[in-house]
This record gives C-alpha cells, structure tokens and sequence, in this order.
C-alpha cells in the first residue's frame, strides 16, 4: 500500500471515530437523563469503547504487511459489531432468562467468546501485555481448574457455564466495572477533557508557581501542587504526568534539581492526584459501587488521608531544598508565566463541580455540570474564548480516553467472575489469614505487598479491582471495616504507580524528562515513604477517615499530621541544620509509630512525645548553641544566613 494511500485511511479512520466518539457522548447523555436497562446500557457502552479504541489505536506489527494489519482491524471492528448487533437481538431473552436454568444457545458462546477475545485485544492495545497475562490466568483457571491441587484448586466450568457467567449476566464484563464505567467514570472524563481543552491545566500549572515559585523548593512545591490539582481532576496518573511534566519538570531542573530528581517529584505528585478529592482516580468510582456508598461521602472519607500525603510531599522537599542548598524561582521566572488574574475566571468549573457534589447531586450529573461550565466560562473574558479547534479537541479526546479506560476495566469484570464464583476469593482471604498466623499487622503488611505486585505495570484500576477482591475479605475477617480495608487496597494500588521494578508513572516522567528511568523510580519510590504506612493509620483509626465525631475526625488529623511530618523530617534531614543518620533514624522510627498506632494510645503518645521532643531539642541546640558540640545529631556546620545550606 502508497504512503498517500495510507496516509488517506488513516485519516478516514480518524473522521470515522470522531463521528463514532460523537455518538458516545450523545449515548451516555441519553442514558444519564432516560436510564436503561443494564443488558442494554452496558452491551452498547463497551461496544462504542471498542470501536473507538481499535480505530484509534490500529495493530502495530511491523513484521506484518500494512494490508495484513488493516484486514485485522477491520475483521476486529466488524466482530465488535456483530457482538453489539447479538447483544440487541437476544436482549429480551437475556433479561428475562433464568441463570442455571435457561438453555444456552450456540450463538451465545460464539458471541461471548467473540467478547472475551475482543476484550483481551483491547486490553492488549490499551495498557499492554501485563494485563493480558492476568486475564489468561483467570481463564485457564476457569476452565481447568479441576486439575490444580489443595486448596486453589475447583471442580472447574463448563464452556457454557464460563460463557454464561462472563458475559450473559451482570456478574461478569458486564457487571460492577462496567457499570462503574457507564454510571459515573465516563462523565468525569468528559469533564477532565473538557477542562484542559479549556486551559484549565495549564491554569493550574501557573497558579502554582505563583503561589509557590519564590519559595525554598519553590519549583518542586509548585509541580506538587500543579500535579495534585491536575491529577484529581485526570484521574490517570500517566496521564497527569505527561501533560503536566512537559512544564514542571524542566523548571526543576533549571534550579538546579538533578533530572532525575525531578522526574521522580512529578511522577510521585500526579500518582497522589489519584488520592485528592474531588474527583480522585478512576478506582474511587469502583470502590463506591463496591461499597454502595455515594460518592461523595467517599469522597470526603479521602481528603484527610490525601492532605496528609500531599502535606509531607510539601514537607520534605522543602527540608531537602534547604539541606541542599535548591534556589527558588526569581521573580523574573516567577513573572515569565502567563498572568492568572484574566484566567482566574477558569477555576469555576471545578467549584461548579464540587458545589453540586456538596448539593447532593449525583456525581454523574455533577460532572456534566462542570463539563458544560467547561464550555461557558471561558467566553466570561475575550483573552479566554474558545473556537473550534478546542471543542473538536474535547470532543475527540474525551470518549477516546473513556474508551482506554472503559476496555481494561470491562476485562476485568473477568477476573471478578471467576474470583467470586469459583469461591477463589474467599478461599484466598482464609489462607492469607493462616499465612499471617491471625496476626493484624503481618496480614496488612502481605495485602500490601500483594497490591504493590499487582499494581506494577498495571493500570490503578486494574490493580484495585483484583486486590478488592482478593485482599478485601481477607482484612475484613480481622475486624477491619469495610470502607478501611478498600481504602487499604487502593492506597496501596495507587503507589504501585511508583514503585520499583515496574513503575508507571515514574517511567513516564523519565521520559519527558529525558532522565535515567531506574534512577527516576527510585526517587519517586523514596518520596512515597513519607506517606507510605499512612493506610495503616487509618486501618486502626477511621478518624481519618473522616468517620465519628467532630471531635474525634479533628484529633485524628491531628494525628496523621504530626506522625507524617516527624517521617518528613527524617526523610529532608534537615532541622535548621542537616540532621546525622542516627537523629534521622530516630525520629523516623518515633513518626513511624505515631503512624501505625491508634490515636491517643500509650505507642501513639510515645511516638508523637519521643520524636517531637527531639526536634525541638534540635532546634533549641541550633539556634541557641550553634557552635556548640553535636556530633552525632547534626552532620555538618550550620546553614548560611539565608537559611539554606551552602550549595557545593
């Protein structure tokens, strides 16, 4: 095939998706104001997810002819329809059949294993290898599970039984995840599009820097809070670093950060945006359909945790800033950027939003608020009109990035099929707890573990999803509630985002930054450990949580926030001078404890008493005894008068 004749598909195809991805906003208008039944809603939803994401994104093999790869696609977007036009045709009797009972046609197996194999391309094309392996495993335990021995082991299913629970029920691919997909994540991805096309992210980026540039650390707080406000609203932690890093990263490095230092605060910031309220990431629109809980309140039980993450970020890059002598922004750098005051206007979108959540509006009609606020707000000022390009932009990239969403996590309602039916959930929740000989901390410490594998090279939702379903049982059968032990499972997914081998999000951001990826992953990987046992926290304190009294949710921040500040200390190093190892490793040990322990107990006053008590005492010698002897606390000479250390 010509260049110019390729070149001529490639644009059919992309004309031919806009049109298709037009339809799919208008479907979830139509579904959102006129609910469907789900054997109707669902079916169509991954059926427009599919096509999108084959026309967007075509086979790549290039040890295939260019006329191999197009006759594959075009049989995979034809099986996608076949597959829409079965679920069409056979709707009646699929919602009223009887599960077990019912009679199961041939051409129910031939379109739910058309459906299986399409979901596994899919997959393929939207998040890679990783999560197809995950999906084989699943299956092939499915159907021979009759052959493995002890306890993992099952009388297996029958093709027919496999095929009826996968995907003629809503128990399978059509059952919480895409329903998660349909009710709530697509809109607020149609928002997200929305509001960049807009500039919002860009708004974000340059309020940052304004309010943090001229700051010790000044260009790392201002990528934290850039990435943090962009990340809640994205959802995507690769994503957010890959629109957001363009700008934050090189800055950085301009003031003297190390590229892969850089590369490691971006990529730590937008995994984190996944934990900040409003919107968070994708995995909290699950975990409310799992928990039955709206969302908001989830919403809420969430802020305090984020806060406290996002607040030792803050923490220890400003300690490690001024115990390494990182210059700010000036004010000519600060001023370079575009002024916030004729854009300020811009920020009404998420306030929209978050006034409806607060409201009592459903999140989903909330989203298409803010999404339509998206659209008018920027005609308040001249400088900010939108044309069409942006529009076409929005419209184009918002049921693309559903569609390479709505695919993985459709798939995955295979792995929870077979988890749930098999009885393998509950099975794996009584050998976790065997395996930790009934002890708490050594059962969280395995979960967490678990998800940090899991997570590594898959999506977060993908990871979460899993780990709730193996994990979750597990931690409940010790006590824990249940909106803890999600909370748990998808702290710990998000992280995974960062955490070596496979890392990401800090892959990517070592991409954009051009730096070293392992260097990068170990950076981003390093910073997480200010935040990293706050899970365990609230496990033992649903204070933070933001459930009990007033009262009660007041001294529980409390808490996370000066246990997480002793971490951030000893991780900066710094206490008006660079701390020694051993006062880091104490007052690390003492956060440590504050964090783990329940609020007001007899380890928690120990932490909080032994690790304060110390930096004061450090702070005390520094300013009142510089020149006094402390070898053993400090590391080196006092700082300069500026209050940084001496750049080398």
């Amino acid at each position: 095939m010509s260049a110019v004749a390729a070149e001529s598909s490639k644009g059919i195809a992309r004309k031919v998706a806009f049109l298709i991805g037009l339809l799919f906003v208008a479907f979830q208008i139509w579904v959102l104001y006129d609910p469907q039944q789900p054997l109707f809603s669902r079916p169509l939803h991954l059926s427009f997810a599919l096509l999108l994401l084959f026309l967007y994104k075509p086979l790549e093999a290039d040890r295939l002819p260019r006329w191999v790869r197009l006759l594959i696609d075009s049989f995979v977007l034809l099986a996608t329809l076949g597959v829409c036009a079965y679920y069409l045709l056979a709707y009646d009797r699929l919602t009223t059949r009887m599960e077990n009972v019912s009679p199961i046609f041939t051409v129910d197996i031939v379109a739910g294993s058309a459906l299986v194999l399409l979901l596994l391309e899919g997959a393929r094309r939207a998040v890679g290898m990783i999560l197809v392996y995950v999906l084989a495993v699943f299956i092939l335990y499915a159907l021979f599970g009759g052959y493995l021995p002890g306890w993992i082991g099952f009388r297996g299913f029958m093709m027919d039984e496999a095929i009826e629970i996968v995907s003629m029920t809503t128990a399978g691919v059509l059952g919480i995840t895409t329903s998660t997909s349909v009710s709530f994540i697509f809109y607020f991805i149609l928002f997200g599009a929305f509001y960049s096309a807009v500039g919002g992210g860009q708004l974000f980026i340059d309020l940052a820097i304004r309010v943090a540039g001229r700051a010790t650390g000044g260009t790392a707080k201002a990528a934290i809070l850039g990435s943090s406000l962009m990340g809640s609203i994205s959802g995507s932690a690769v994503a957010n670093v890959v629109s957001t890093g363009v700008f934050t990263i090189p800055l950085m490095k301009r003031t003297g950060l190390a590229d892969y230092r850089a590369a490691g605060v971006e990529a730590i910031a937008s995994t984190g945006g996944q934990l900040m309220p409003p919107v968070m990431g994708v995995a909290a629109f699950v975990m409310a359909e799992m928990l039955g809980m709206p969302y908001p309140s989830l919403a809420l039980a969430g802020l305090i945790p984020a806060l406290a993450f996002y607040f030792s970020l803050l923490l220890v890059v400003d300690l490690t800033a001024r115990r390494e002598g990182i210059r700010a922004l000036t004010e000519e750098e600060v001023n370079a950027t575009a002024p916030i005051l004729p854009r300020l206007h811009l920020i009404l979108p998420p306030i929209i939003l978050v006034f409806m959540l607060v409201s009592g509006y459903s999140a989903a009609y909330a989203a298409v608020g803010a999404s339509v606020a998206s659209l008018v707000v920027p005609f308040l000022r001249r400088s900010t009109w939108i044309g069409r390009s942006e529009l076409s932009d929005a419209l184009r990239n918002a049921p693309k990035q559903a569609a390479e969403v709505a695919v993985p996590i459709a798939a995955i309602g295979i792995v929870i099929a077979v988890a749930v039916q098999s009885n393998l959930a509950l099975k794996f929740a009584g050998s976790l707890v065997s395996l930790a000989e009934g002890s708490i901390y050594a059962s969280l410490a395995l979960a967490m573990v678990g998800c940090i594998i899991m997570g590594m090279g898959l999506p977060t939702v993908a990871a979460y999803i899993i780990g709730a379903v193996l994990f979750v049982p597990a931690i409940q059968k010790l006590g824990i509630e249940p909106l803890a032990a999600h909370f748990f499972i998808f702290y710990y997914c998000v992280l995974s985002m960062v955490t070596p081998p496979v890392a990401l999000a800090s892959f990517a951001a070592a991409a954009v930054g051009k730096a070293p990826a392992v260097k990068t992953g170990f950076a981003a990987f390093g910073l997480s450990l200010v935040a990293f046992f706050v899970p365990f926290g609230f496990v033992f304190d649903m204070g933070v949580l933001a459930q009990g009294s007033y009262g009660t949710i007041a001294v529980s921040a409390a808490s996370l926030f000066g246990a997480t500040a002793l971490w951030a200390v000893a991780f900066g190093g710094w206490c008006l001078r660079p701390l020694a190892l051993p006062t880091r490793l104490l007052i690390g040990l003492s956060g440590l404890t504050a964090v783990i322990a329940p609020a007001e107990s007899i380890y928690w006053y120990a932490g909080m008493l032994a690790g304060w008590g110390l930096v004061i005492l450090l702070v005390l010698i520094a300013k009142l005894a510089p020149e006094a002897s402390t070898r053993g606390l400090f590391s080196n000479p006092p700082q300069g008068a500026d209050g940084l250390a001496p750049k080398a």
